[in-house]
């Protein structure tokens, strides 16, 4: 894809040694799945036109790792943090940030959470005031996720999360981040929100539709959504997708010259 002209000059400013890129901050993003009447379908929100990074891109739930996310006292089932490090190519510490901010930013932009009363079990209802308290304080980082999930006597179900994708931001970004991409399961009985924040907007599409607006304009999705859609886009069920064995790939797309003009294509 062509670069914007701000982006082709710092682009040369790096290839060029003139500039340094910044460094990445780990992150994790979820792609909710539910079975649709004409085949799977993924939630989508539109960010804010006000938000500093992907302003106005239509995307999944996710967002940075807090420190905390990466705390040993988290209540756990499922793969280890070992076993998704192994997977993910991350150390253990790591993998269990990373697994912790997916179940906690899919709560709290999307109010699903991917966590029981037990190993075998997932809460069927995360609608009301408290609930509601809750999420803002993650938010607002007033709550660790360790100390919420242990106030409601809840263990967080890794196994509900299926690793889907490694994506790194491009060297020319100001604001970068290292990103896996998990895919999970709508749980029985919970429900999406509008729960506002950095989005303004949601919406339940299937992959195509949702690649077939972007193609006419009338959405915006940055490369990695655009991809992910793709490879989704394939399966006719829910099942099908989460059978599907991942070999996760670090992608980090590159900006180079042609014929005169920056693209940024992927590697």
């Amino acid at each position: 894809m062509p670069l914007p002209a701000e982006l082709a000059a710092r682009a040369r400013d790096i290839l060029a040694g003139r500039a340094d890129p910044v460094p990445t901050r780990d992150a994790a993003t979820v792609v909710i799945l539910r079975g649709g009447a004409r085949g799977p379908e993924v939630y989508l929100l539109r960010r804010k036109s006000t938000m500093a990074f992907a302003a106005g891109a239509y995307v999944f739930p996710g967002g940075s790792v807090d420190p905390r996310d990466a705390d040993s006292a988290v209540a756990w089932a499922g793969p280890s943090p070992a076993e998704w490090g192994a997977v993910f190519h991350a150390s253990e510490q790591v993998a269990r940030g990373l697994v912790c901010a997916a179940v906690r930013e899919t709560f709290e932009e999307s109010g699903v959470l991917l966590a029981g009363p037990g190993p075998d079990s997932v809460v069927a209802d995360t609608t009301g005031d408290a609930w509601e308290a809750d999420r803002l304080a993650l938010i607002d980082r007033s709550l660790a996720f360790a100390d919420f999930l242990a106030g409601r006597g809840l263990v967080l179900r890794s196994d509900l999360l299926k690793p889907w994708a490694h994506w790194i931001t491009p060297e020319i970004e100001r604001r970068r981040f290292d990103t896996r991409f998990f895919v999970a399961v709508l749980p029985d009985g919970q429900r999406t929100r509008d729960v506002g924040g950095e989005a303004d907007q949601v919406a339940w599409r299937r992959p195509a539709e949702a690649l077939e607006l972007a193609r006419q304009g009338e959405i915006f999705l940055m490369p990695p959504t655009h991809r992910t859609l793709s490879e989704l886009s394939a399966y006719d069920t829910v099942a099908g997708a989460l059978a599907e064995h991942r070999e996760i790939v670090t992608i980090m797309p590159r900006a180079v010259e042609i014929d005169g003009e920056m693209r940024l294509v992927n590697t």
